[in-house]
């Protein structure tokens, strides 16, 4: 069981027996701050290959933040862990040299790593968007802020809990998709792919019209961008999404289609399966 270095070092400067207490603790703390030559590259790779996995399963969706931005901070915080205990490591090598040092040396185990905890969060302020009510990106913001304790956790040597973090993270963002979309479809909520030639144009007359007719916006996500060329061989820019809408009784979705379809922004409107 591993036992955080700055306990001991604390400890040290506080007591009148830090000397015993040194040459007792001494051999451990090292021990547990000293990494051996292929323990660095092994950390940082895995730190890799989770934040690959976790920015895989937002990429799919087409989220803001996707495999490279999960891998650069999943990578980044078990960096910074490394660097945490070679700070350790470092000072107790000092101390066991001179022990006299204890009450100067100080390092604490946890700091920089609640640094990158907190320091995360303007990454994650960058995938929430508010649009019209609706607001996307706090799932993707979740898993930026939490691959970023997965690295944290991989850097300072804590795989099966590192491991455990991720299987549930897969479990969550995948297994769990599928009981929302069976909570959705209990509730009336239809889901329709809209194709925006002037997305704010469309974008303005389909909240407008969703206002009028008493429709719900639920959630609306972005799905892709798209170039194709019209009569004249123009270039035109086309943007794609998926709407969660919560009709009234009253209102059937080939009539939500067929309204939609009216406007000039609109390119294209389809009905998608929410199972």
């Amino acid at each position: 069981m591993k036992i955080a270095p700055v306990f001991f070092v604390t400890l040290l400067t506080r007591s009148n027996l830090r000397d015993i207490l040194f040459i007792s603790f001494n051999t451990s703390l090292l021990e547990v701050c000293r990494l051996l030559w292929y323990e660095v590259p092994l950390r940082l790779m895995l730190s890799v290959t989770c934040g690959f996995i976790i920015g895989l399963e937002r990429e799919r969706r087409h989220r803001p933040a996707g495999i490279k931005t999960h891998i650069l901070v999943c990578m980044g915080a078990a960096l910074v862990s490394l660097i945490q205990v070679y700070m350790i490591n470092e000072v107790l090598t000092q101390i066991s040299l001179d022990p006299n040092l204890a009450s100067v040396l100080k390092s604490d185990y946890g700091r920089m790593g609640a640094q990158v905890i907190s320091g995360i969060g303007f990454l994650g302020a960058g995938t929430i968007m508010k649009t019209k009510g609706s607001i996307q990106g706090l799932t993707t913001a979740s898993t930026v802020w939490l691959s970023a304790c997965v690295g944290l956790a991989i850097g300072m040597g804590y795989y099966y809990i590192s491991l455990i973090s991720l299987a549930f993270t897969i479990l969550v963002l995948v297994s769990l998709n599928f009981i929302q979309k069976a909570v959705q479809k209990s509730i009336g909520i239809k889901k329709v792919e809209v194709t925006l030639l002037n997305k704010k144009d469309g974008m303005n007359f389909i909240n407008d019209y969703c206002i009028f007719r008493n429709i719900i916006i639920k959630n609306i996500e972005y799905m892709e961008l798209s170039d194709e060329k019209d009569e004249d061989a123009r270039i035109q820019r086309l943007f794609t999404y998926e709407f969660s809408l919560m009709l009234p009784r009253n209102i059937t979705l080939d009539n939500v289609i067929m309204d939609l379809q009216m406007d000039d922004s609109i390119v294209n409107v389809s009905a998608l399966s929410v199972l």
